[in-house]
């Protein structure tokens, strides 16, 4: 451990806090896990979102699963958790009292020390000395979880350190919940966009349910130029003359140009691949239905950038905007009429293939400048989702260099100026 302030000591973990392993009921015993009016929660890593408060399970154990595993002995709400197998150091704080399984100790700080504090300083240990390498994953012993060091400021400074921590991780659910916000608002927005349209006029009846009453109906194959499906050249993440954009580079409506592979193909072969602003992009597989059908628009990023065979290109005939085109399979409506027409395949993915897009419906309104005024609309509210992307990255990246500097002594609170990041929770709680 690195050299510490003066105040600070070093303490094995069995002298700073007791604490208690859990158990899994038989799951040969149905009677343990049978659901009922007396049911106990039972925590599984799965269930700890990191330095969350956990109030739901996925599971829960009966009455008689309580009385004779774990001898009616529970962890209340309030009980600091941490993972010890497989997942090691993730820790999360009982909102419930709940059981909780054997990969997982409840922890409790002997007094003095603050668990909260103590909760984020067990989060950023380097466990990798401790493990035992065991045949489902790596996992600590009791001996080792005793001889874990942890250097304790004192009382008064604990505490500061975690408000200080406690205040960022507020900043990052305060980004992250208001991004859900937006996501929630902009599939209410496409719901409304793609049944009532903008002008107010009345509705009819079609094959996908209402539009307004100037809208067609077409099938895709009357939009498009052409379908193509694109190379199976062997790709590298080393970078080479033509970047190759494949399944992760879609996303809903746009490209991501993060992990890209590259290629190198003569002019000529590369020629029959090269993408033009403006084509779309569909997945044409996926394990995830959900994502079957996705298609993005390539807007001239990367340049020069040819795509992946489990890629579908679709160029767009004149008088059809590409990027209503996208929203609208990104919709809730445009998703589940993939997903009616995709084809399960035996490897357990699904498939879409150049007929099956030419089939899909897509409502349309009569002008150009219509679908631009939808698409304005629902670029307007994806640059918010991005505005608290963003942020809540910012906010992520300085929680985890004040972790690490905080725990290791490097900075004191007092040094901190924590102007920036008042100013951006009160600029958040006004917008």
């Amino acid at each position: 451990m690195m050299e510490l302030p003066e105040s600070w000591t070093v303490e094995p973990f069995s002298d700073v806090a007791r604490y208690a392993t859990g158990r899994t009921p038989a799951r040969a015993n149905p009677a343990y896990w049978a659901e009922g009016a007396n049911q106990v929660p039972w925590v599984a890593i799965s269930d700890m979102e990191e330095y969350g408060t956990l109030i739901e399970t996925a599971e829960s154990i009966s009455e008689a699963a309580f009385k004779n595993v774990f001898r009616e002995r529970i962890a209340p709400a309030g009980t600091l958790l941490m993972s010890f197998k497989l997942t090691i150091g993730r820790v999360a704080t009982l909102g419930v009292p709940a059981c909780h399984n054997e990969a997982i100790i409840s922890i409790y700080p002997r007094q003095g020390v603050d668990q909260r504090y103590l909760g984020y300083f067990l989060s950023q240990v380097d466990y990798t000395d401790h493990q035992d390498r065991q045949i489902k994953g790596n996992t600590l012993n009791q001996s080792k979880i005793d001889q874990i060091q942890v250097a304790l400021p004192p009382p008064d400074e604990q505490a500061r350190i975690a408000d200080v921590l406690d205040r960022c991780r507020l900043g990052i659910d305060t980004e992250r919940t208001a991004e859900a916000t937006a996501q929630e608002l902009k599939r209410a927005a496409m719901r409304e966009l793609f049944t009532r349209g903008l002008r107010g006029e009345a509705q009819k009846e079609t094959e996908i349910g209402l539009v307004p009453e100037s809208w067609e109906v077409a099938e895709f194959q009357s939009v498009r130029e052409w379908l193509q499906y694109g190379t199976s050249i062997h790709c590298s993440v080393e970078k080479r003359r033509y970047p190759v954009l494949r399944i992760p580079n879609v996303e809903p409506g746009r490209v991501n140009a993060a992990d890209l592979k590259y290629c190198d193909l003569t002019a000529e072969d590369a020629a029959k691949y090269v993408l033009q602003s403006g084509d779309l992009l569909f997945i044409r597989t996926n394990g995830v239905l959900e994502r079957l059908g996705s298609c993005a628009v390539y807007q001239g990023e990367p340049a020069e950038a040819l795509f992946a065979s489990y890629l579908i290109r679709a160029r767009l005939k004149s008088g059809i905007e590409p990027r209503y085109v996208a929203y609208f399979y990104a919709s809730d409506m445009g998703t589940s009429l993939v997903a009616g027409r995709a084809t399960p395949a035996a490897d357990g993915k699904y498939n879409l293939n150049t007929g099956t897009i030419d089939s899909l419906p897509l409502p349309l309104p009569p002008t150009l400048d219509e679908q631009r005024e939808i698409v304005a609309i629902l670029d307007a509210i994806d640059r918010k989702i991005d505005l608290h992307r963003q942020k809540r990255a910012v906010l992520e990246e300085l929680f985890q260099s004040l972790l690490q500097k905080l725990m290791a002594g490097d900075i004191r609170v007092a040094d901190l100026d924590l102007s920036a990041l008042e100013q951006a929770q009160a600029s958040e709680t006004t917008t």
